[in-house]
């Protein structure tokens, strides 16, 4: 069997990791860690929720919305738990592939996590440029309806911006854009579901129609989408990253940060898929920002207002695709940096700059070639999410702890595995059908993104 890396925690090997003393650094306090894990999940994404209810109906959306919350909190709760226990046997892991190489001591399970991180975080990045590049174009459309401008030089603007903002060293750093990301989560939520309001009360209000599809073969496809969009929005997949950056000891505080981030989850993402669904229905958009700004007729809310929203979405996406992109950069540093020298020394500067700037072009050219990139990241989501949040810490923990085989906290841990297993299994399936179904729109570097 391969051999596992070298374990972080000895000393020799901690000392000449740039990538964990530079952009891992655990400096932060228990409400930083809630505003990284707030921004990690509370996304644009949110605004898909009414179209994932419009596979699902009203039953049945709210328990799969409220399961997915449930487990996903106790998911990442046990990841911190298993973390905790590592640190105090003198074992402080600071990145998932490590985590998982040493309790399930496999060393092709530190690369299929580095695969499956890699694949999420790389496809999120790019979608945050595609959908910060169509923010963009959604504004200036509004300005000039016939403009020259095409939606990849949006995206080489949004690229550009995402170059230098990505020289922010460590994912410490981002603690302060990370609370503002906050903030901006909960005001363009609360601006849709103002607008939704205003919509279904105002003459122009849509038909009401709840119905799902007719056949049900489609019923059935439909709803696995709607539960791997669900289950894709809740997805995490860098827990304890953003658990290295507290300041040891870390006992209770990620606790805590998850308490604040799902205070948050409850306020957005329950009010956005009532609201949305309860006007649109079956007709939801999978942005209700399009269902809300139809391409004929009237807008159904003040235009203004939905432009302030378009602009709180597009400050947003900057922040995620910085939070998403700490991986790739712990990697980079990892190989690129000198530990021995400072942070801001000429030696690692300059390669800092290079790297994360070609990252950056990277995701960007492949945002602009890839305008149906959902479609893709949907595949990704339910391939990627559903094994690293769903599945791996629920095994971590009961190899960890071993609780025993006839206790409750056991059992529970196998069902989730397994239930989510098929859930991940038919989610793709139901995502790859779409892939197909969509296939005849897909054009490289087209100007229009596919629904």
């Amino acid at each position: 069997m391969t051999e596992a890396p070298p374990s972080p925690e000895n000393e020799t090997f901690r000392q000449g990791d740039a990538g964990a003393t530079f952009v891992l650094e655990s400096k932060g306090e228990w409400y930083h860690a809630g505003f990284h894990l707030t921004t990690a999940i509370v996304g644009p994404t949110i605004l898909t929720l009414p179209y994932a209810f419009r596979g699902l109906g009203w039953g049945l959306g709210f328990f799969c919305l409220t399961v997915m919350g449930v487990v996903t909190f106790y998911s990442y709760y046990l990841m911190s738990l298993v973390l905790e226990h590592c640190e105090k046997a003198g074992r402080r892991h600071i990145r998932f592939r490590e985590l998982a190489s040493d309790v399930l001591g496999s060393g092709w399970m530190y690369y299929f996590v580095i695969f499956i991180q890699t694949a999420i975080n790389t496809g999120i990045s790019i979608g945050a440029i595609l959908l910060a590049g169509q923010c963009l174009q959604i504004m200036y459309s509004a300005v000039s309806p016939d403009g020259p401008l095409r939606l990849w030089q949006f995206i080489a603007m949004v690229t550009m911006v995402m170059m230098v903002l990505s020289q922010l060293p460590s994912f410490h750093s981002l603690r302060h854009v990370n609370l503002a990301s906050l903030f901006l989560s909960l005001a363009y939520t609360f601006i849709v579901v103002f607008a939704c309001i205003h919509a279904g009360v105002s003459k122009n209000a849509p038909q009401r129609d709840y119905s799902l599809e007719s056949s049900k073969f489609s019923v059935v496809m439909s709803a696995f989408t709607s539960i791997s969009i669900i289950a894709a929005i809740f997805g995490n997949g860098i827990v304890p990253e953003i658990q290295a950056t507290l300041a040891p000891p870390v006992t209770g505080k990620m606790l805590k940060g998850l308490m604040m981030c799902y205070s948050v989850i409850f306020v957005t993402f329950y009010s956005a898929a009532v609201t949305g669904y309860y006007v649109f229905g079956n007709k939801a958009s999978s942005n209700i920002l399009k269902s809300l700004m139809p391409d004929e007729g009237p807008a159904l809310a003040p235009t203004w207002l939905l432009g302030l929203g378009v602009v709180f979405v597009l400050l947003q996406l900057f922040a995620i695709g910085l939070v998403y992109s700490q991986v790739a950069y712990e990697i980079m540093e990892t190989k690129s940096a000198d530990v021995n020298q400072g942070m801001f020394s000429k030696r690692n500067l300059i390669p800092r700059m290079i790297l994360r700037s070609l990252y950056m072009i990277f995701c960007g050219f492949f945002a602009a070639m890839l305008p149906f990139f959902g479609d893709i990241n949907g595949v990704v989501g339910a391939l990627g999410f559903i094994p690293l949040d769903f599945i791996l810490p629920m095994l971590l923990y009961n190899m960890t702890y071993k609780p025993s085989r006839s206790s409750f906290t056991y059992w529970i841990n196998i069902i989730i595995m397994v239930v989510f297993t098929g859930v991940g299994l038919l989610g793709s399936f139901s995502s790859v059908r779409k892939l197909v179904l969509d296939a005849s729109k897909f054009k490289l570097f087209s100007d229009d993104v596919v629904d």
